[in-house]
């Protein structure tokens, strides 16, 4: 069971760097979020660099390094959950820091008494066990990593834990480096590696991301990858010598198929938007059989980056390099990882950060096709050495590894099974409770995680229909975290995400107690943010009602395209409640466009545009609306405004109601 132990560090150490490096670029988001700008808060990506301070000591002090480190992560880590977003930056630096040099540290550890160190395997096996155990603890909290909320902080200080009594079960030590130098195999391995784990922080640890760039079902997908994580890390302690099946040609040609049906699965739900405000609208409607085909040749072939992984691992084992040696490639990895970082971000900001950024508008597959080609290049370069894969004999297999495998395998796939949706009546209604929440991705005025509050807000308002703006979280931006899902399954709502994470928009989602009908995305001229209006319906009462959730912006010419679309797809609709942040004011000409034709909720109540109980929105603030048709009444508006709201708009919510034949 002994030589089990370096494959439970290495899964600890990955899955403790896709947590600690996603949380480093989310609070460093959510800062400059409030700011809608770049300052010098975007040094912190500087951590990735940080290895290298070390590098100078591993010869002289490995073990001591080692302990140092874990201390450093344990702390670090284990108080994550626990902070504000700025102390969050420095926690998940240092952490992101500890995490990596335990990492290179430990390339050449293995158990007491165990004659060599089968890096590439156990390294292998443990990316595997590290995903796994990522959609395990992001699927039992809906789309959120369980452990670095409040709740859920005991299971990091418990794996941290579990790391410092395993790490007591090695042999720590650099080895004489080899005869034959290969510096340049390293530096190439130590790149692919960087890589390998960036691609799985991107995507693959938290299976809601490719659920919202393809509308597939959420599932399906995270089934299949807990599935593949789990059964190679079965097959890697149970079946070796099927490895040494695969040739040179086979893994390049693996990975080249790879490369393309990633690509090609993002590309699929790439939008062509309206380039001129004469343009027409881009209408985006349920993904095709062609998209879901691609799809589903993605989550079969990406089990390559084990293999991959544990390709690279040996490349450096076989090396033996000098500490020295790593440099180069520790500092070329982080480059491209940083890099990688800010051109992922920059397809949805592309508005702010010229001149660069707008080279980046509608590229949000290039980072990911950047990534695998990369890899692709490197495995075709790599030699194939005799040891290349080790060539090991299945050993016993120990009962646990079952137990345990199956066991994060079926609470996945359990807690991944669809919720009980809330029960209401669909006749017999006479009014609706609607409600527009602009979430900031969750967070409050002050930058603080606020789901929370904004759940209890929402539970205390219980509307009928919930749109939701700027919820496009599932982004590395955001940690790739799911509020929606989050939102949808805490509540028993239905939902439509709305607009995909491919297209950049910020998030129109609509959530209802009913179920939606004809769900589709609409997007408009813009010359700032991708506009990008969500639609659905519901039947209530024998009524067909068309919800808009909405969230224009930039200039008045894009604002004005944007009112005139709103009113030319709703004109003929019975009844309509188009809702939202529309960033207008009532003196605005795209506002009055709106006004003219429908009804806005909260005038209609208090033409003075204050309430009776002295809530006044007749100021430059009032920019969230719900807007009905004129057959449609409204009573009993409200507006919570900030902080209260939990959010940096006011929520706007509001009974709309009909007379029934």
């Amino acid at each position: 069971m002994k030589t089990s132990y370096p494959i439970l560090v290495f899964a600890i150490i990955f899955l403790f760097f896709i947590q600690a490096a996603g949380t480093l670029v989310e609070s460093i988001y959510i800062l400059d979020l409030m700011n809608s700008n770049l300052d010098e808060k975007v040094l912190g990506v500087l951590f990735f660099f940080t290895p290298i301070l070390l590098i100078p000591l591993y010869k002289k002090f490995p073990r001591g390094l080692v302990w140092i480190s874990f201390a450093i992560l344990l702390l670090a880590r284990g108080l994550l959950p626990h902070l504000n977003t700025a102390n969050r930056v420095l926690a998940s630096g240092l952490s992101t820091f500890a995490v990596l040099s335990l990492f290179f540290l430990l390339l050449e550890a293995k158990p007491k008494d165990d004659v060599e160190a089968k890096t590439g395997l156990w390294g292998s096996a443990g990316l595997g066990l590290a995903v796994s155990l990522s959609v395990l603890l992001r699927t039992v909290d809906y789309g959120l990593d369980y452990s670095l909320t409040p709740a859920g902080g005991w299971v990091g200080w418990g794996l941290g834990l579990c790391l410092g009594w395993l790490l007591t079960q090695l042999e720590v030590g650099s080895e004489a480096a080899s005869a034959e130098k290969k510096n340049g195999s390293v530096t190439s391995a130590s790149l692919g590696l960087f890589l390998i784990l960036t691609l799985a922080w991107f995507a693959f640890s938290a299976p809601a991301v490719i659920a919202r760039w393809t509308e597939g079902s959420y599932t399906l997908i995270v089934i299949t990858i807990s599935l593949f994580s789990v059964g190679w890390v079965l097959l890697s302690l149970n079946r070796l010598q099927l490895f040494e099946w695969i040739s040179p040609r086979g893994l390049l040609l693996w990975n080249l198929l790879f490369t393309l049906c990633l690509t090609a699965t993002i590309l699929a739900h790439r939008v062509p938007f309206p380039p001129t405000p004469d343009s027409a609208p881009v209408v985006v409607t349920t993904p095709g059989l062609f998209a879901q085909i691609l799809l589903a040749l993605t989550l079969l072939l990406f089990p390559v980056i084990f293999l991959d992984m544990r390709l690279f691992l040996n490349q450096i084992r076989n090396a033996s390099p000098a500490p020295r040696d790593l440099l180069p490639g520790i500092l070329l990895g982080s480059t491209a990882l940083v890099l990688l970082i800010f051109a992922h971000i920059f397809t949805n900001v592309w508005g702010y950060i010229e001149p660069v950024s707008p080279f980046f508008r509608g590229k949000f597959w290039l980072s990911y096709f950047l990534m695998t080609a990369i890899v692709t290049l490197l495995v075709q370069r790599a030699k194939r050495t005799e040891s290349a894969f080790e060539k090991i004999s299945a050993g016993s297999f120990h009962w646990g590894w079952a137990v345990l495998l199956l066991a994060i395998f079926l609470v996945t796939a359990v807690t991944a099974l669809p919720k009980e949706r809330v029960q209401v009546g669909a006749t017999d209604r006479s009014s609706l409770v609607v409600m527009t929440f602009n979430t900031q991705q969750s967070n409050d005025d002050f930058g603080k995680k606020s789901f929370d509050e904004q759940l209890a807000l929402i539970r205390r308002a219980s509307p009928d229909i919930l749109a939701l703006q700027e919820s496009d979280s599932t982004r590395i931006s955001l940690n790739n975290n799911d509020y929606v899902r989050c939102f949808a399954e805490n509540l028993g709502y239905y939902s439509y995400y709305g607009p995909t994470t491919v297209t950049g928009t910020y998030g129109t989602a609509i959530l209802s107690k009913y179920p939606l009908l004809n769900t589709r995305t609409v997007f408009t001229y813009s010359d700032q943010d991708e506009i990008g209006t969500a639609e659905a319906e519901i039947e209530v009462s024998g009524h067909r009602f068309t919800i808009y959730n909405v969230h224009p912006d930039g200039s008045d010419t894009a604002m004005l395209v944007f009112a005139k679309t709103l009113l030319e797809r709703s004109k003929d609709k019975p009844y309509v409640i188009a809702l939202g942040d529309y960033n207008l004011r009532d003196y605005e000409e795209a506002y009055q466009l709106i006004d003219g034709v429908y009804t806005n909720a909260w005038v209609s109540v208090y033409p003075s545009k204050i309430s009776a109980d002295g809530v006044d929105m007749s100021g430059e603030n009032r920019i969230d609306h719900i807007f009905v048709s004129p057959t449609l009444g409204v009573r009993n508006p409200i507006y919570v405004l900030v902080p209260e709201s939990a959010t940096d708009h006011a929520v706007h919510w509001a009974e709309i109601f009909w007379e029934n034949p």
